[in-house]
């Protein structure tokens, strides 16, 4: 019998749903008493070798953790987009299958960076403190035509923020390693830069790159350095991207009006985090991606990536999923 490590965050809790297809392919389920964001190195070398394949979240399937699994370990299903926690040199050499859904929380994503950028313009949750506190306070907001946007990673998700901003009249600018369609850039009004010439103009800078080495501590002393202080950092990508030390010295020092974080460098965030203690930054547990249609396209999308994975009949899996369905009524 083929056996699976299923250890994604999102799908635990409602792993009954989907019990019926793993019924069906004969496919036993190991699931950790607890996974809080992912499993560390430490806690996969302590099963390795005992699973064909996986359906994770950002597990660290590092070199150790891959090469302890082969040859058994054919196919990690990764729920989402990044795959940044998983070695892929080591997965393609060891002929390990690593699969993901692209594009998955696009929508999601862009509306949570404009409610970012709209709750520090706006300042609501500063007014809502202040008059809970019994304070009549007035503070000064800005319109978004007023203010300059610029995104760091104009891929997917990075254009959804670009046409929302858009709609807003904000000035657009934009920063990619790679060369942006002229259509797009042209029907937007962006204008594409350098990092160096993009940060001094932004109000709003939010992150959509990936993480890789290019991108990993982007954001750094010497580029926050850059950054007016009235600039807010927006951060719905991947917490490596952000130096957090240099940015907790920014934020005390004044360099940067304030930050808007989804994503850290260790997640959960530690509770005695000194990002705990800012009133000028806004804190989510990587929770950008939410959205129930989403969230069900990519439980399933996974699925099937791993059956596919380990080269079991696919062909039926939505006849089966439609017949479970009907037999529920």
């Amino acid at each position: 019998m083929l056996k699976i490590l299923f250890s994604a965050p999102y799908m635990i809790p409602v792993l009954e749903r989907f019990q019926f297809v793993f019924d069906h392919y004969k496919i036993a389920l190991i699931v950790p008493e607890q996974v809080i964001e992912r499993l560390d190195e430490e806690d996969l070398l302590n099963i390795a070798g005992e699973f064909d394949g996986a359906i994770c979240g950002d597990d660290r399937f590092t070199k150790r953790v891959l090469e302890a699994c082969a040859p058994r370990l054919k196919v990690i299903s990764k729920w989402g987009t990044g795959i940044d926690s998983i070695d892929q040199a080591t997965a393609k050499q060891l002929s390990i299958q690593v699969c993901r859904t692209p594009e998955a929380f696009t929508m999601a994503v862009a509306d949570t960076v404009m409610g970012y950028i709209l709750a520090f313009a706006r300042r609501q949750p500063w007014m809502d403190n202040a008059m809970k506190a019994g304070k009549w306070t007035k503070l000064p907001g800005r319109s978004l035509s007023e203010c300059t946007l610029g995104v760091v990673g104009v891929g997917n998700i990075g254009k959804a923020v670009l046409r929302r901003a858009r709609v807003f009249g904000m000035r657009l600018l934009g920063n990619d390693i790679i060369d942006i369609h002229p259509d797009f850039v042209q029907e937007n009004g962006l204008k594409m830069t350098s990092l160096e010439d993009l940060l001094p103009l932004v109000d709003y800078l939010s992150l959509n790159c990936d993480l890789n080495p290019s991108s990993y501590h982007l954001i750094n002393r010497k580029t926050l350095g850059l950054m007016k202080p009235q600039a807010v950092l927006i951060n719905t990508a991947r917490g490596p991207i952000v130096d957090e030390d240099a940015l907790i010295k920014a934020l005390r020092a004044g360099k940067i009006a304030g930050a808007a974080l989804d994503v850290f460098e260790q997640e959960p965030l530690p509770t005695d985090s000194p990002l705990m203690g800012f009133d000028n930054v806004l804190l989510a547990p990587h929770n950008a991606n939410s959205s129930p249609s989403a969230w069900e396209t990519v439980h399933w999308n996974t699925i099937y990536n791993l059956l596919d994975g380990l080269d079991l009949d696919v062909a039926d899996l939505d006849l089966l999923r439609n017949a479970h369905k009907e037999s529920d009524y």
